[in-house]
């Protein structure tokens, strides 16, 4: 069988700018760890008590404690496994909301936020109000307070716009909810991993976030922390085995396996684990400055062009790498075909699954931005092989 070209182009020869949809290149020890489980294991998690089977239960434990570790929390079984932040989202959301709630977001979440909420309002009667933001693309944690009624049960904000990369005031709204006694869910998958992400300094209740992108995991792998009595709020949304309580039809209710039902993807942990492993050496600070310095390099350079309008905060430190631009007199998508056919640079055009920030930044009858995303292997030739190619392409607007 003959592999695509695409599966087969060497790494060198490709300028992969979209980290946002997911990371890559991954740490060799990813490859490495999925490989050799795949290949001299194979057994399933919590369901042996044979030597592979103990082996793997350690690999998931290590991996759970890893990402307790990474957000300060105290207790590795708060972390459960889910197969995407998506999963994640919508654990926490229909877990916890019921009839005549009321929820307070943004126009600034993915549609792993807004169809969820959206869904529950059409069927359950949930209310959501959903509090703008400013030209920058951060909202004002003051909307939060003015939008909360008696029934408000809970907010959700993400931490940073996978369309703009603002960096969204997570603490000074989580304080608001937690002194007004309300819930508190983070969407982390633009910023766990990218930048530090402490659950007791973001007064979190629920953070959730996928394993593929900032974490450097593999594609269907997914966290969600709950934190101390929230489990006592918050429903399955799904019933099974899980290994453990295995005599009674029960599900159980205990930390983590009241949410973990089924077989876990071992392969897809024990490359998380392998990752968080390599986050944990490197440090999440020194992916943090060399993001910020490519992504000051990469506003600067795009900042130099003409007919290119950069969307979102205009400084590397108020933003994660997520660079949002549009070229006058082209359609997003014009664009990110001509980077990858031209320049094989690869970005994402459109919508980017968050509708309602279009909206807000006037992009929605252009089809969206072009989104340029970095991550911890990128490199500054990349970055100005990047820039170049969009002032070749600007230069011939009309």
């Amino acid at each position: 069988m003959q592999l695509p070209v695409s599966m087969t182009m060497p790494p060198s020869d490709r300028i992969y700018l979209d980290n946002a949809a997911t990371s890559w290149q991954k740490p060799p020890s990813v490859y490495e760890a999925v490989d050799r489980y795949m290949r001299f294991n194979g057994a399933p998690a919590g369901r042996g008590a044979y030597r592979e089977a103990v082996e793997v239960e350690r690999l998931v434990n290590d991996a759970r404690k890893r990402i307790a570790n990474l957000i300060g929390a105290s207790d590795p079984k708060r972390i459960v496994f889910t197969s995407s932040g998506t999963d994640s989202l919508n654990l926490a959301i229909h877990g916890l909301l019921r009839a005549g709630d009321h929820v307070v977001t943004t126009v600034c979440e993915h549609n792993s936020v807004l169809r969820p909420l959206r869904h529950l309002e059409q069927e359950l009667g949930i209310a959501v109000t959903r509090v703008e933001c400013g030209a920058n693309g951060i909202v004002d944690p003051t909307s939060f307070a003015a939008a909360i009624q008696s029934s408000t049960k809970l907010f959700v904000l993400t931490h940073a716009s996978n369309v703009t990369g603002a960096i969204q005031p997570v603490e000074e709204v989580g304080m608001i909810a937690e002194s007004r006694g309300i819930r508190f869910l983070v969407d982390a998958a633009q910023s766990l991993g990218h930048i530090p992400v402490t659950a007791d300094q973001l007064h979190a209740d629920l953070i959730a976030a996928p394993g593929h992108k900032g974490l450097l995991g593999p594609l269907g792998t997914g966290v969600l922390y709950v934190a101390p009595g929230v489990e006592e709020l918050l429903s399955a949304t799904r019933q099974g085995g899980t290994g453990t309580s295995s005599e009674s039809d029960q599900q159980p209710k205990t930390l983590p396996d009241k949410y973990e039902s089924g077989n876990h993807n071992v392969p897809g942990i024990v490359g998380l684990g392998a990752a968080l492993t390599y986050l944990s050496e490197r440090g999440v600070d020194d992916i943090r400055q060399h993001e910020r310095e490519l992504t000051t390099r990469l506003l600067d350079g795009f900042r130099s062009l003409d007919h290119v309008t950069i969307y979102g905060p205009q400084d590397a430190e108020r933003r994660v790498g997520v660079v949002s631009i549009a070229i006058d007199d082209y359609d997003p998508q014009e664009v990110a075909t001509m980077l990858d056919a031209a320049y094989a640079v690869q970005v994402r055009s459109g919508f980017h699954c968050a509708p309602l920030m279009h909206s807000s930044l006037a992009t929605r009858e252009r089809g969206g931005t072009v989104r340029f995303s970095l991550g911890p292997f990128t490199t500054p030739d990349q970055i100005d092989r990047a820039i170049q190619a969009v002032g070749e392409i600007a230069a011939s607007a009309i």
